[in-house]
């Protein structure tokens, strides 16, 4: 289905019996958005403004998932979900419009998350994999702080809590695993914990230029996410080394 296509998801929910829509619709290519900000906004924006208000008309729950890029990196603590937002990037800034959207229509919980990995699809996990059976060494920015995000574990606290999440208003949430690491330390523990002997060099972000600006800090507070759904959350190392095993990297 195209979200984009307001036509097309009405047409698919009244002939589905959905009860709850959980968007992982994205426009994730941070850096390409730079130069396509229309394709950016239509998907990370409009679209969830589309999905928002067929799910008001017809009373379902929706749950969007959105990102720690709509902070500018710039906080000394972890960020609260009622911290000021002010995205560096095209990416950042879409999905900022895609949140605020839902708080116009009142309907939607938004779960924001970070560097998020599986043993599916692209994502830095498998791209370090790849890089460190081909390469003796590799530069990796270290002066990023975050924390990674397995998406088994932020699938399992949506699944496990969906009879718990109202729509009454527009609520926001902050998920990601526990601890705290920056992409260099990320690297560092794929490495040692797959056995890859590729030596990691520390890079400053100025060393690497991209054309979208990254948050230098964008750890998240997930105190409201675990008082308000009773939750305990994995640290990212025990989660990563899960998928590694998962990944046929661990034996």
């Amino acid at each position: 289905m195209d979200v984009s296509n307001e036509n097309q998801v009405k047409h698919f929910f009244e002939k589905s019996q959905i009860t709850h829509v959980i968007n992982c619709a994205a426009y994730t290519a941070v850096d390409r958005a730079e130069s396509e900000k229309e394709k950016a906004d239509l998907i990370n924006h409009l679209s969830v403004r589309n999905l928002g208000k067929i799910c008001k008309e017809k009373n379902i729950k929706l749950i969007h998932i959105s990102t720690d890029y709509i902070f500018d990196g710039t906080n000394y603590e972890p960020y609260r979900e009622e911290n000021l937002t002010k995205p560096q990037s095209v990416y950042g800034k879409t999905k900022l419009d895609g949140e605020n959207a839902l708080k116009d229509l009142n309907h939607g919980t938004v779960i924001r998350t970070s560097w998020v990995y599986s043993e599916f699809g692209k994502n830095f996990l498998k791209t370090m994999l790849k890089l460190g059976k081909e390469r003796d060494e590799l530069g990796i920015i270290f002066d990023q702080v975050g924390t990674p995000t397995y998406a088994k574990d932020l699938a399992k606290i949506i699944l496990d809590n969906l009879d718990s999440i109202r729509n009454e208003k527009t609520e926001v949430y902050h998920y990601s695993n526990e601890g705290v690491c920056s992409w260099y330390d990320f690297a560092k523990a794929i490495f040692e914990l797959s056995n890859i002997s590729c030596n990691v060099k520390p890079l400053e972000t100025k060393e690497y230029p991209t054309p979208a600006k990254r948050p230098s800090y964008s750890l998240l507070n997930k105190s409201k996410i675990k008082k308000d759904f009773n939750i305990e959350i994995p640290y990212w190392r025990d989660s990563l080394k899960e998928c590694l095993i998962k990944l046929g990297e661990i034996k």
